[in-house]
């Protein structure tokens, strides 16, 4: 497996704590694919296409990066793309226990992927899509914590 990561999530919206995990593994992989997954536990908000054109103009200027939209298993998506890497962000300790359980299911489920976790500086730890939604539902000011306008509601 080449150096190739899947930085998977539902991006409902992609935010900069989301922007700051790139930010730390560019330097360390030849291609990073931001996939948009769809998770049946979360009410999209934004369709696949938004959120993926969103992205795409974040990145549009970095050749290592690719957005794509998947469902199903993410380590069937990361054996699609000859991704050995799965990249998950944490922000603290919760994260770091449910990104565990996930991991373990994923070993068994595919081997040769490592999962690779990395922390969110402090000044994102509090961020979420969720509480970037939240913001944006009650028409409160989101912009200090996504680099793009959402739509009007």
């Amino acid at each position: 497996m080449k150096d190739i990561a899947v930085f998977a999530g539902s991006f409902s919206p992609f935010t900069k704590g989301h922007e700051d995990i790139v930010r730390k593994i560019l330097p360390i992989f030849e291609k990073i694919y931001i996939a948009i997954g769809h998770n049946y536990n979360k009410k999209d908000v934004f369709s696949v296409e938004q959120r993926m054109k969103w992205i795409e103009q974040l990145y549009s200027m970095e050749p290592k990066v690719e957005v794509v939209a998947y469902e199903g298993l993410t380590v069937d998506l990361c054996a699609k793309l000859g991704a050995g890497y799965l990249v998950r962000g944490v922000r603290g300790a919760a994260d770091c226990q449910q990104e565990q359980e996930m991991y373990l299911v994923n070993k068994q489920l595919a081997p040769n992927v490592e999962t690779l976790l990395v922390p969110a500086s402090p000044q994102w730890m509090c961020v979420s899509s969720t509480m970037v939604r939240e913001l944006w539902q009650l028409k409160a000011d989101y912009t200090p914590f996504v680099s793009y306008k959402l739509p009007e509601i």
